[in-house]
Parts: C-alpha cells; sequence; structure tokens
C-alpha cells in the first residue's frame, strides 16, 4: 500500500517547489518508486522536476469525446478510456508523473477528475509513495478528487490572506469527511522568522504550526535557469528545511 502525500494551499504559495522538494528527499532517502501527480490544470511539475510531459489526462479527455472512437468488444467506454490516459504516464527511473493538464469546454474537470482519481488510486498500488500536487484554492478538495491521504500538507505563503486559505481548507476537510490521517500546516517563503501579525492571526484561526520553509535565492535561480529542483544542492536552505520536515513527519 503506498503511502499518499497531498499539497494544497492558495495559489502563489509555493505548493509546486515544496512538492518538488519533498520528492527529491523520498529519492535521496532510497524511498521508491514514486509516482508525482500533478492536479493543477496550470500544469508545472514537470518542469519543475526536470521530466518532460508529452500528454494529459485533460487533452486525452477532451480528444475522446470529440472523436467517435471505435471501442474494442467487452471493454467499457471507461475501461478503454482508462487504457488511453496510461499514455499520459512519464516514466524515469524511480519517479513517474501523472498530468492532469486542462480540458476544454465549460465542464471540463469534472469528469477529468473521476478519471484521474480512478486512474490514479489503481496506479498508486505500484508505487511506494505518491506525492499530489493540487491546483491553487480548495477545488479538488471540494470535488473529492484527493482521499485517502496520510499526509495533507497545508501550505500558505508568508501572509494572513495564505494562512486563512489554510483555515478554510481544514474545515472543507472536515465538512466533507475526507479520509486525511494527519494534516501538516507549513509557512513557504518565510524571509527572517513568521511575522507577529500572522502568529497572531494562526493563533486567533485555531492553527498549529508543524514547519517554515524559508525564501531560498537557490530555487528562485533553479527556476531561472530551468534547473529541476530534484538537482537542488543539500546546502540549500528550503532543500534542508523540507529535509527536516520529511524526516519528522515521516519518523
Amino acid at each position: 500500500m503506498s503511502f499518499n502525500i497531498a499539497v494544497a494551499g492558495k495559489g502563489g504559495s509555493g505548493k509546486t517547489s515544496l512538492a518538488s522538494l519533498v520528492i527529491r528527499y523520498l529519492q535521496r532517502s532510497g524511498a521508491s518508486p514514486i509516482l508525482a501527480i500533478d492536479a493543477d490544470p496550470n500544469a508545472n511539475l514537470g518542469d519543475s522536476l526536470g521530466l518532460e510531459v508529452g500528454q494529459t489526462v485533460g487533452s486525452i479527455i477532451a480528444s475522446f469525446n470529440e472523436e467517435k472512437i471505435n471501442i474494442p468488444p467487452g471493454m467499457t467506454k471507461e475501461d478503454y478510456l482508462e487504457f488511453q490516459i496510461s499514455d499520459a504516464l512519464t516514466e524515469s527511473k524511480g519517479l513517474d508523473l501523472l498530468t492532469m493538464g486542462r480540458g476544454e469546454g465549460p465542464e471540463c474537470y469534472c469528469y477529468p477528475n473521476l478519471m484521474l482519481r480512478r486512474f490514479a488510486d489503481k496506479l498508486s498500488e505500484s508505487y511506494a509513495y505518491v506525492v499530489m500536487d493540487n491546483e491553487a484554492g480548495m477545488e479538488h478538495l471540494s470535488r473529492r478528487t484527493t482521499q485517502n491521504i496520510n499526509e495533507l500538507l497545508l501550505v500558505s505563503d508568508h501572509s494572513i490572506k495564505g494562512v486563512r486559505t489554510i483555515a478554510r481548507l481544514k474545515e472543507l476537510v472536515s465538512e466533507l469527511d475526507l479520509v486525511v490521517k494527519r494534516q501538516s500546516v507549513v509557512i513557504n517563503l518565510v524571509p527572517d522568522g513568521i511575522d507577529p501579525h500572522i502568529s497572531q492571526e494562526m493563533e486567533r484561526l485555531g492553527l498549529e504550526l508543524t514547519a517554515t520553509i524559508p525564501l531560498d535565492k537557490a530555487v528562485y535561480e533553479a527556476d531561472l535557469n530551468l534547473t529541476p529542483l530534484l538537482e537542488l544542492p543539500d546546502t540549500a536552505k528550503a532543500a534542508m528545511a523540507v529535509n527536516d520536515l520529511m524526516t519528522k513527519l515521516l519518523k
């Protein structure tokens, strides 16, 4: 059975970078195979990991809906579509990536989400760890795509709005009765310690801080140079903070 880690939070909080550094930690700890899932329609986890994405779940479903497909005898539409979605899996040594991407049309996300969940659930059985990078806000949680999670990393940037988003996410998890074994609050992109105003807001909201990830020039430079975060040096402040976080959570 795989250990499932999901990353959620508001846009601009550095979720994709954090998910990539979590995967970096797992790789360097010898934890494999790993399945990374980019559940954000604005997909960029592949870039962060240095993996080239060909097809996405959304593009495959869009093509499937537009064309008249001759489904082989004995197969349901869902089974055949699942077979097609397998082409969206980007494979590498010890790390594979499944990218949702964008659908097309006014109702483009419900069915892709359903198929992503169904396919990911089956696929994850073959992996030791699954790391899911969710889209900004609460869309995937509200659509119940993110379920049966061992560790939900609720990520905020160093802002009041960010921690308020985390509080709403925690409420949503409870309202939807999602299967989440543990939730951890992470404040990302912290310049020089948590500002007192943010600490006060977290206390007001009843949020307990699990970890802070410092604002790190090395992460910024990696993005500029299109360097995968998996190659970030051990001396990078953000990498060290994520290593400490994961060591704490997985001990």
